[in-house]
Order: C-alpha cells, then structure tokens, then sequence
C-alpha cells in the first residue's frame, strides 16, 4: 500500500486500512467530485482497496455518489463528493474582547453563529459558559451531536497538552482549557486547542481560495494585536516551545513606542488596529470620532467615505505592515504572505504602501516573487480557523485499533 507520496504503509492491517481510508477521504475532499479510478491512481491503491473503502465510507454518510452527465462518452462515470448535512463541528474563539461561536459542516460552511463578550477574570467560568453558549447554538441548528470541537485563542497555546500558555490579553497563564473541555463536552468528539493566528493560517490552507496551491505561506493576521501562522510544506510550523510566528513582538524601532508586551517599539505598537486608532486620534483630536470612543471600523467607514486623515493614517499604518513583512520575507522565504483582518476593508489603500515599502527592502530582488494578498475566507479566520482545528481532526481520525 502507498500514500500519495510514494511512502510505504505497513504494519498491523487495521492500522494499515484505517490510515488509508483517511487517505481516500482527504483526496476526496481536495479533487472532488473525483471517480474511483482517479482515486487508485491517485493514492496507489488497488481498484478493489479503493472500492471496499469507499463503500464504507458511503455506508457512514461520509460521501455520495452523482452522475458525471457527459454526452460524449457512452456510459456517464459515476464521481464521489463530499456529503454535506450529515456531520458537523463545534468552533469557539476567544479573543480579548469578543468571543466567537459557530456550528460548520465539514467543508467549513458556517450553519449557525453567535457571539458573546469575553469575560478574561475568571477562565473557568468563562468556558463553562462558551460551552453553554455552543451546546444551545448546536440545539438551534438542530444538530444531534458534533464530530467535535475547535478552539482558538488569542495566546500562546500548547496544542499537544491543549493549554493556553500565556494570554497577556486575557490575563490567563497556564490554563489547562482542553481538561476542562473533555470533562465539559465528553460526547461531542476530540477536542482540539491552538493558537488563534495558526489556526487562521490552517483554515486559508484547507479552505482558502486563491489562483495558486499555497504549501508554503504566512498568514499576518491583523488586529488588536499582530499574529502570524507560519506554513510549511503543507503544514503550520509549531516550534520548540509552541510560539513561532510571534513577529508581532519583533522590534521595529529600537527604544519606539511601548507595546503591550512591556518591551518598546515591537511591530505590534505601530502596525495593529489598536495602534492605527491612536494615530488617528492624536492626528484628529478630541473631535476624532464625534467626541465618542472609537474603533478600527469607524477609521474604515472614515476612509470609504473619503475623509483624508482616516486615509493617511491608513497608508501608514501600510508602511509600517511593509517593514514587519519585509523582514518576515528576509526570514521565511515564503510564496505568499495572506493578511486577515478589519484592513483588508481598505486593501486599495494599504496595499500599494506595503508594496512600496517591500520593494524597497526585497533582498536579492526576491519582492517580485512573493504574493502579498489579502485572505480569501469570507467567514473570520480566527473562527473558521477553530472550526478547522476539528475538521482537521475528523479527516485525519485513523480510528486505530490494534
């Protein structure tokens, strides 16, 4: 038996058949609709290994067949899709001052939402009531069970031990949230827990739209904060202590403005949301926004609205995300650089700052080769990116039993 990749399958038979059925039912999800001869020769499996697999995994709901209605062949090939409606997951992600909650499908269509305000005092209290809040959003969506439950957070996460290292925002440290999952939710699946940046970056890897197979990537994800998931070779960089991608807290200028952190001139004091609306409301004054407290959308509608301070503090708000991923290109090499986030709004104003600035900085002329774009997921990423931390899981459950 062979993966896609030519690497031998061996060992215990059931092992063997359930890893290769995850097999069948990732090339599925990736080239539908797609016949059974594609698939053998796709994955390198027998015509009757593909056949027996794919008959259990129609038994399961898992996929259907449909007619490929095609006039010039003599007998229409039958091709295997995706079953929709029949199993779905659970998505939270928490940020410092909204939470996010989502019932999808597994090709990460959304059934269902809400939203709720982040309660940081009191963690345990406040995942109780995150999982309260999914339990009745499920019984709305009229969902009998979930496949199981993905969680992204606005910190440093251990995805292994499922804890939430350090959440400066949220002022949580150590918290073993996927304990208290399992204990919360044992008959909604595997619960899976990660970084709220990583987990965007998984979601534009599965569900991304774009005119190039992206494999090796950086998704900046731009908000309260500045984050980074780092892809290679088709899957997220973790590191040592799981906190890779932490450019945001990289120094941008030596002894700059102070960042959240505690350190000083991090690219998150001068790139992030947060840091955009300072500018603007020291370049406007006490009448910034009405004389009300105001936010990174009222900047936005400001700058569709053609108000002139609200563009300039965008396009520099530009320049500074071109000198943080100018170096990220200088470090990584990547093919691409997707940017999600309330600035994607006004991309026809940040982009061209951002090339400028690239261009400026390329090193070994590498700027032409590289894709600045912005994301093209149409849900969150942080949420679809929690939803995806279960799909992941359920295409990749071997269900091994020696």
């Amino acid at each position: 038996m062979h993966f896609r990749n030519g690497n031998i399958i061996s060992g215990n038979a059931k092992v063997v058949r359930n890893v290769n059925r995850s097999v069948i039912l990732n090339i599925i999800r990736e080239m539908q609709p797609i016949s059974r001869v594609q698939l053998a020769k796709m994955s390198g499996l027998n015509k009757s290994t593909v056949s027996s697999i794919v008959a259990e995994l129609l038994g399961e709901q898992l996929v259907f067949e449909e007619e490929n209605q095609d006039r010039n062949v003599g007998r229409n090939p039958i091709n295997l899709r995706l079953k929709l409606g029949e199993h779905f997951v659970g998505a939270i992600n928490i940020d410092s001052g909204t939470t996010r909650l989502a019932i999808a499908d597994i090709d990460g269509s959304v059934k269902d939402s809400l939203s709720i305000p982040t309660e940081s005092g009191n963690p345990e209290a406040f995942v109780r009531r995150c999982v309260a809040s999914l339990l009745e959003l499920r019984k709305r969506a009229k969902v009998l069970c979930l496949e199981g439950i993905g969680v992204s957070v606005a910190s440093i996460v251990d995805p292994v031990n499922s804890i939430v290292t350090v959440a400066p925002n949220l002022g949580w440290k150590d918290f073993a949230i996927g304990t208290l999952l399992q204990s919360l939710c044992a008959d909604e699946g595997v619960i899976s827990v990660d970084n709220d940046s990583k987990s965007s970056a998984l979601a534009e890897l599965w569900f991304g739209k774009h005119d190039m197979r992206l494999s090796n990537f950086v998704f900046l994800s731009v908000g309260r904060g500045i984050g980074t998931g780092i892809v290679v070779e088709g899957k997220l960089l973790a590191g040592q202590y799981h906190a890779s991608g932490e450019f945001g807290h990289m120094t941008l200028f030596e002894g700059g403005h102070e960042c959240a952190c505690g350190n000083l001139g991090c690219w998150e004091a001068y790139a992030s949301d947060k840091a955009t609306v300072t500018r603007f409301s020291e370049l406007s004054g006490s009448d910034a926004f009405g004389g009300g407290a105001g936010n990174m959308q009222d900047i936005i509608d400001l700058a569709v609205g053609s108000d002139a301070r609200a563009r300039e503090v965008l396009a520099e708000t530009g320049r500074y995300l071109g000198l943080g991923i100018s170096n990220i290109l200088k470090a990584l090499d990547p093919q691409a650089v997707i940017v999600g986030g309330r600035v994607t709004q006004v991309w026809d104003i940040l982009y061209p700052e951002i090339a400028r600035v690239v261009n400026r900085r390329a090193f070994l002329d590498k700027s032409n080769d590289v894709r600045i774009l912005p994301t093209s997921l149409t849900v969150r990423p942080e949420l679809l990116g929690a939803a995806t931390l279960a799909i992941k899981e359920f295409f990749n459950d071997y269900k091994i039993t020696i």
